[in-house]
């Protein structure tokens, strides 16, 4: 009798342990089934970035940006920020508005009113090239709104021309291939001034003319080789400097040829 009692009593626990053993299998797995995967750590650059989809890649911020509200617009291409700072928008240039020693430049009232309506108000991204400020104490800065590279866009659309200043020139050619796409579609100052803001030089050193060679072939600002011919508009102010590269030719077809073309002025 005792020993049947003592095999029920091996069976009960073996029973009772097998129970146990399969419950906390059981539990186990429902554990693994149902734990959360821990979420990414995603950094307030990534999350500033996310919503910027439009932008292409060229045109992305880089990781280091500063975000501001835009208090005021100064003028086409300078604005203030939240805290009193001034923004110089980096390798562009708009015609002048409120230089108290220069006339209003011919579409600078648009350039302005175009800067308001993208960024007046609005957050926006700041982002530096190498320089922090210019000998004035602005900040020199590329500038996004939403999608929109604000630079690029004033330039492409005519409402500036390129105008970058080294070290200051990772868009350069993106800003030079901006102007020359608005010039060719005549788009705002292209087509809306007399004065063709590229086309204009300063005034150096006259190199004289070798014999009847009376062609000038000019250098823009933008580095565009132009010719000017006698009588067009600006061929008394082209100064031309041989050791900038620039030259006189004896004919259009020598110029053409040399990869100049002709002043639309």
């Amino acid at each position: 009798m005792a020993h049947l009692f003592k095999s029920k009593l091996t069976v009960a626990s073996f029973l009772f342990f097998l129970g146990a053993l399969l419950f906390f299998l059981g539990a186990q797995g429902n554990n693994q089934k149902f734990s959360a995967k821990p979420l990414a750590q995603v950094t307030p650059s990534q999350k500033a970035l996310s919503s910027d989809q439009g932008i292409s890649s060229a045109d992305t911020p880089a990781d280091s940006f500063e975000e501001a509200e835009v208090v005021r617009v100064v003028d086409g291409d300078t604005i203030e920020i939240a805290g009193g700072k001034t923004v110089r928008y980096i390798g562009i240039d708009t015609p002048e508005t409120v230089d108290p020693r220069r006339p209003v430049g011919c579409f600078g009232k648009e350039a302005s009113d175009k800067n308001k309506e993208l960024v007046e108000g609005r957050q926006v991204k700041l982002v530096k090239d190498v320089s922090e400020t210019d000998k004035y104490g602005r900040l020199l800065r590329y500038v996004y709104v939403g999608d929109t590279f604000v630079n690029d866009f004033l330039v492409r659309n005519g409402f500036a021309k390129s105008s970058s200043y080294p070290p200051d020139i990772k868009f350069q050619e993106q800003f030079r291939e901006a102007e020359n796409e608005a010039r060719e579609g005549n788009k705002g100052l292209w087509a809306g001034c007399n004065t063709s803001v590229s086309e204009q030089v300063p005034t150096i050193v006259q190199a004289s003319s070798p014999g009847n060679c009376l062609i000038k072939g000019n250098i823009s600002s933008s580095g565009e080789k132009i010719y000017h011919m006698p009588g067009q508009q600006y061929y008394t102010k082209t100064k031309i400097d041989e050791g900038a590269g620039e030259r006189w030719f004896c004919s259009e077809e020598e110029a053409i040829s040399s990869g100049w073309r002709k002043s639309k002025v």
